[in-house]
């Protein structure tokens, strides 16, 4: 009869540390999931910065000594004048 209670006892003992390591998996799919979506977001976040220093850094080359936002500005009145010019030209 002891070796049943202690079976008992140690298969009880790894149905809940089963069940707690099931707990600590999805927490951890969570947490993954979470970090996932943060890196997305921050890849989002370095590409459009990334796109904002080549445009300023081709404002600087073009000599303007505006504010960023007026050369920002100036720079996209300068690429829609060329997509302007670039559907005129297909026609």
């Amino acid at each position: 009869m002891q070796a049943l209670d202690e079976l008992t006892k140690n298969v009880r003992e790894l149905l809940e540390r089963y069940q707690a390591l099931l707990e600590e998996n999805a927490r951890l799919r969570e947490d993954s999931e979470r970090q996932r979506e943060e890196l997305i977001r921050t890849h989002s976040e370095l590409q459009a910065l990334q796109q904002q220093n080549r445009r300023l850094a081709t404002a600087n080359m073009l000599g303007y000594a505006e504010s960023s936002e007026e050369a920002q500005k100036r720079l996209n009145a300068l690429i829609a004048q060329v997509d302007r010019a670039i559907s005129v030209l297909r026609r």
